[in-house]
């Protein structure tokens, strides 16, 4: 086993865990107070003060946004001890801005490790996104298909009726046509108001009753699904969509060429990854933050590596909340 094989492992462990716990605990306090910039300020500063505590050396790939755009945390920036592995990180240190500061479900603090290279380096634009758990053989669905044929395919691989198909999609104007279609078949759907990481991970989750994730949303967060997919088994398709020809520049600036191309999973997120989300609000995954009168922190954070295919959901009770500061 080589030095930086060893030292991702030692990473995976327990570290990249405590990435996560961080941001969500810092933005725990802001749950419910309806300012998103102060939740996601909050969690973006404890992210990276636990990130460069890290023996690694990372690179931000997918982040706040562009140097100019955000201050902390950027595209482009090196975070870590400056000794290590070299590593691709794509992060989220506030999944759920608006159901945070709404006190709303499923908000997460979420980071994604790959050696260097691994990950997709995407504009922060707008993606649209196909996504399904495991079990299915490759291409049941496709972006290429409309909504209604993905429905039907995805019901024949699962041995069930089309009404018994049920597609996430976030609630939005723009997604009018994709549920007229969804629903021209008679399949159920259920819509989100946000998250969509953690809608494509409901998609893997037996108890969720979600069989489909279809829909348009940030480019950055599909990057992350795909690495949360590549670890816990499933299907996920990405094409991304441009409003400007300023946008369609920065793409190319950062290396994509066919600005039309299909992104598989594993194109978005290869090699060894490793993922970490912790809840920030209940949800579907993943318990929210919670404190007890003593002013213990109880934290749920589920860790995963792709090269294993482990999966570990980790209960936490930190008693000390000043040692994340």
């Amino acid at each position: 086993m080589t030095k930086s094989k060893q030292a991702l492992d030692r990473v995976f462990s327990m570290e990249i865990a405590r990435v996560t716990e961080a941001a969500a605990i810092a933005a725990s306090h802001l749950i419910g107070c309806g300012d998103e910039k102060a939740a996601d300020q909050a969690a973006v500063d404890a992210m990276r003060r636990a990130l460069n505590k890290l023996e690694i050396q990372g690179v931000i790939v997918i982040g706040e946004g562009e140097r100019d755009e955000a201050p902390m945390l950027y595209i482009g920036e090196k975070v870590g001890a400056g000794s290590g592995p070299e590593l691709d990180i794509a992060l989220d240190p506030l999944e759920g801005t608006t159901i945070t500061a709404k006190a709303m479900p499923n908000a997460l603090a979420v980071v994604a490790f790959a050696q260097r290279g691994n990950l997709l380096n995407a504009p922060d634009v707008y993606m649209d996104k196909l996504a399904i758990g495991g079990g299915y053989a490759k291409g049941v669905v496709d972006l290429d298909n409309t909504p209604a044929e993905n429905i039907r395919s995805l019901a024949a691989a699962k041995g069930v009726p089309v009404n018994e198909i049920t597609a996430c999609v976030l609630d939005r104007p723009r997604h009018a046509d994709i549920i007229k279609s969804i629903r021209s078949v008679g399949a159920r759907i259920q819509l989100i108001p946000d998250g969509d990481i953690a809608g494509v991970i409901s998609t893997t989750q037996a108890d969720t009753g979600i069989d489909i994730y279809i829909g348009t949303g940030g480019a950055p967060e599909g990057v992350l699904a795909a690495a949360a997919l590549r670890c816990i088994g499933g299907q996920m398709q990405g094409r991304l969509g441009f409003s400007s020809d300023e946008q369609r520049d920065r793409a190319r600036k950062m290396g994509i060429k066919d600005l039309n191309h299909k992104f598989s999973m594993e194109e978005m997120a290869a090699g060894d990854v490793i993922f970490s989300a912790t809840g920030v609000t209940d949800g579907s995954m993943l318990k929210g933050i919670h404190r007890e009168k003593s002013g213990a922190v109880n934290t749920h954070t589920v860790v995963m590596r792709s090269a294993t295919g482990t999966v570990r959901f980790i209960s936490a009770r930190h008693t000390n909340e000043a040692k994340f500061a």
